[in-house]
């Protein structure tokens, strides 16, 4: 039933915010039973499509489901899946190119100005592993600012889908351990360089550089997830 007003709600046009018919109508509508509405109203509001309010002027409206809330779902799909460092990086060298490439030339002096600020975050190394791991988490806020910027609404969405599945993975497996400074110099030195090629309108330059980055990353990431299983089957 649920599925059933879904599909009425996209072929009457209905957009967040816009109310929906009362109970009796619904009932009436689909011929269903006042307990089977509820229960896929219920539903509805519970994946985050409808918000009810009470009171005068109240019912249930169409309701946006936020980027944030969409992340979480399907983050729940993949909490059993044991996802690994080179699913996510397969996944992130195919697409991120791609979306630097698009980006050059096109952001605006503000989005350019919040990924430096970004980088200025960790302009040194790391002096704890406190600190390790909140340079590891802000280097890629770096990526999900990029994400934001898409046109492709999907491709930004997967991107920063990714960004948050590797936060999460980096704190959960400790992967900011032990502190890396490799890692953080040459990440930090292609987002330098990238953010040059996206001022300057260079896709190509914008591509490629994000390329590397992304087969630098994943290797230097490997050799962290490695030097941590080592350490605990040494028990060092």
């Amino acid at each position: 039933m649920a599925e059933a007003i879904k599909d009425w709600v996209v072929a009457q046009k209905l957009r967040p915010g816009d109310r929906l018919p009362g109970e009796a109508d619904l009932m009436d509508r689909f011929g269903m039973s006042k307990g089977t509405i509820r229960e896929a109203m219920r539903i509805l509001e519970a994946q985050g499509l409808i918000r009810t309010r009470t009171g005068p002027g109240g019912g249930s409206f169409v309701h946006e489901v936020s980027r944030q809330r969409a992340k979480a779902l399907l983050g729940n799909y993949f909490y059993f899946k044991n996802l690994t460092l080179g699913d996510i990086y397969q996944l992130r060298l195919a697409l991120e190119p791609q979306l630097a490439a698009a980006l050059a030339g096109t952001l605006s002096e503000e989005v350019l100005t919040r990924l430096e600020a970004n980088i200025a975050a960790y302009d040194a190394p790391s002096a704890s592993l406190d600190e390790e791991r909140e340079q590891h988490v802000n280097s890629l806020k770096f990526h999900a600012i990029l994400a934001e910027q898409a046109e492709n609404q999907l491709l930004g969405f997967i991107i920063d889908f990714m960004v948050s599945l590797l936060s999460d993975l980096t704190v959960y497996r400790r992967l900011y351990m032990p502190r890396n400074t490799e890692l953080w110099a040459k990440g930090r030195d292609y987002q330098v360089r990238l953010v040059m090629a996206l001022r300057a309108g260079d896709a190509g330059a914008a591509r490629a550089i994000m390329e590397a980055h992304m087969r630098t990353a994943w290797a230097l990431m490997r050799s962290q997830e490695a030097e941590i299983e080592r350490r605990f089957i040494s028990g060092d």
